[in-house]
């Protein structure tokens, strides 16, 4: 068992945290308040190789893991940059680098991969829809052959990126439920460049996280070729896992760097801030609750690693799902108490934009719901980990 960083794996830690540096606060505050895309960061961590970190060196990545992935994706978060230095790399490395990695034939890595390792392709993915939500295998929009090509309909909820991805990896339905022989069966993986006609995408206005777009998408009638399916049909769902494990990974260390982020620019603040005679920094009824969530972030920290390990080292999906969703719990419930209070410590500034900290409270808070809820991970944990009775009907 190794607990200290390799001389890359530090190198990646040490240009995340200079990359930061360049982004603070107040130039995330300025592009959430502009609804902007953070061009200048995305150029920045593409330059650095962040984007090709898990992309393999023959087409042009660094051949890395998610254990370097997330290193890079804490440092940037708890530097500076909250949930954008996690959400920019989801989209495209875990969306679309990582699936392409592990399932992708070898003419879509040849497409794919190389654009995305150089930050010259984004990429997002289109899975959940208006009435399946967590039940993905309950989803709708269909693939159907006609010919030598697939034809796709249906409609997705909460597409991020998809307003100015060149790339989307659709889930899709290629055997109807009802005569899937198994539950898990008749779900595959598309890809698919854009802008494309036959997909209308529009911007759902939200509570937080705007630098980037959410987005409705629809699917009219999308044609794509043979070649465009991600095998084996109909055995998606297996893939998906090879999806959501890391994308789950990712939201936990956001919950890590955001709350980092809070709790450092919190006792900054404190060791000055007077209301009385001592610094509000040395009173224990502030002190106990960022000790305690700090520790509580430090275990599942412990934790994703563990799950990225398990990832990086082909261990079965049920077991990387298993350190993924405990790590997810802790980190969320941590990461709510820390950075609700140091907003209780900067008192009335915390809830002036000035501050920041009340974009990371919209932030961190999205992380309970995405991009699975608390309530599911537990319901994962007692089901799949303790053993017991399964919590409800599908």
């Amino acid at each position: 068992m190794e607990f200290s960083m390799s001389d890359e794996q530090r190198m990646i830690a040490d240009t995340a945290r200079e990359i930061a540096e360049d982004f603070p606060p107040e130039y995330w505050r300025e592009k959430e308040e502009k609804q902007e895309f953070a061009e200048e960061f995305w150029r920045a961590i593409s330059d650095a190789g962040f984007v090709g970190i898990i992309i393999p060196e023959e087409y042009g990545g660094a051949g890395m893991g998610m254990i370097e992935l997330l290193i890079a994706m804490e440092e940037l978060a708890a530097n500076g940059c909250g949930m954008a230095g996690v959400w920019y790399l989801v989209l495209t490395e875990v969306f679309g680098a990582l699936s392409i990695v592990k399932h992708g034939t070898e003419k879509q890595k040849e497409k794919y991969l190389p654009k995305i390792a150089k930050g010259k392709l984004e990429f997002c993915m289109a899975l959940t829809e208006p009435d399946a939500g967590t039940n993905t295998l309950n989803i709708k929009t269909t693939a159907k052959k006609d010919g030598d090509e697939w034809v796709i309909n249906g409609n997705k909820i909460f597409i991020s990126g998809a307003d100015r991805a060149g790339g989307m990896l659709i889930v899709a339905r290629t055997t109807p439920k009802e005569k899937a022989p198994r539950r898990t069966y008749g779900i595959s993986l598309f890809l698919v460049e854009l802008p494309n006609p036959a997909i209308r995408i529009n911007p759902i206005p939200k509570h937080g996280i705007n630098y980037s777009k959410t987005c409705e998408v629809s699917f009219n009638d999308l044609r794509l070729p043979e070649d465009s399916l991600i095998p084996p049909q109909d055995e998606g769902w297996y893939l998906i896992l090879d999806i959501l494990n890391p994308e789950r990974m990712s939201f936990t260390t956001a919950a890590i760097g955001i709350s980092k982020l809070a709790i450092n620019k919190a006792i900054e603040y404190s060791k000055h801030r007077r209301v009385f005679v001592d610094p509000i920094g040395s009173y224990q009824a502030l002190q106990f609750p960022l000790a305690e969530s700090y520790a509580m972030l430090e275990a599942a920290k412990l934790m994703n690693f563990k799950a990225a390990w398990l990832f990086d080292n082909n261990v079965n999906y049920r077991e990387v799902g298993s350190f993924a969703n405990m790590a997810k719990v802790v980190a969320v419930e941590a990461g709510i108490k820390a950075v609700y209070w140091a907003m209780q410590i900067f008192g009335g500034y915390g809830y002036t934009k000035e501050y920041d900290v009340e974009r990371w409270w919209r932030e961190i808070n999205l992380i309970r719901l995405a991009p699975v809820t608390q309530q599911m991970a537990l319901a994962y944990i007692g089901e799949h980990i303790l053993g017991m009775p399964k919590s409800y009907r599908v």
